[in-house]
């Protein structure tokens, strides 16, 4: 689609705070749309035993991402997709994570709730999807730095629309 955010590493404190509001479980699928340097992909499969997927359309990113879930030894747990995640169908998620800025949220906005299963949660770092009421938000200070995180359940989302 052609759309660019730059690279801004989400701080692990808060990747764990926005993985345990999401109430990820061992056995999930979590899907991070830029997973950047895979610190949310290797936090969700080392300590919260589940399956992430990371979609990156940097290759450089990915080659970092690939070195960290080794590093973590979590290989075997991790899947890293180079591409553009407009064009992944997301059906077989559990929690999609987003540190995506809003004017792509609001993009990928009908993406999630067309594709998403209901039991679904979406959470996004710092920036809101518009017209989403979230379920929890919450602010998480991390050194100097406050920052708020939205949690989105998709039956809520859907409930809202009819």
């Amino acid at each position: 689609m052609g759309i660019s955010v730059p690279f801004v590493p989400t701080p692990t404190e808060v990747v764990r705070e926005m993985l345990r509001i999401a109430e990820l479980k061992p056995g999930e699928i979590v899907v991070d749309l830029g997973c950047g340097d895979g610190r949310v992909l290797t936090v969700a499969a080392k300590e919260f035993d589940a399956f992430a997927v990371g979609v990156e359309a940097r290759r450089d990113l990915i080659v970092r991402a690939l070195v960290n879930v080794r590093k973590a030894n979590v290989l075997g747990r991790v899947l890293i997709i180079q591409g553009d995640f407009f064009k992944l169908n997301l059906g077989f998620a559990d929690v999609v994570f987003l540190y995506l800025l809003s004017s792509v949220n609001e993009i990928l906005k009908p993406k999630l709730e067309k594709e998403l299963k209901d039991n679904a949660r979406v959470v996004s770092h710092d920036f809101e999807v518009r017209g989403w009421r979230p379920t929890k938000e919450i602010k998480v200070r991390n050194g100097y730095r406050s920052h708020t995180v939205y949690l989105y359940r998709i039956s809520d989302v859907r409930g809202e629309a009819h």
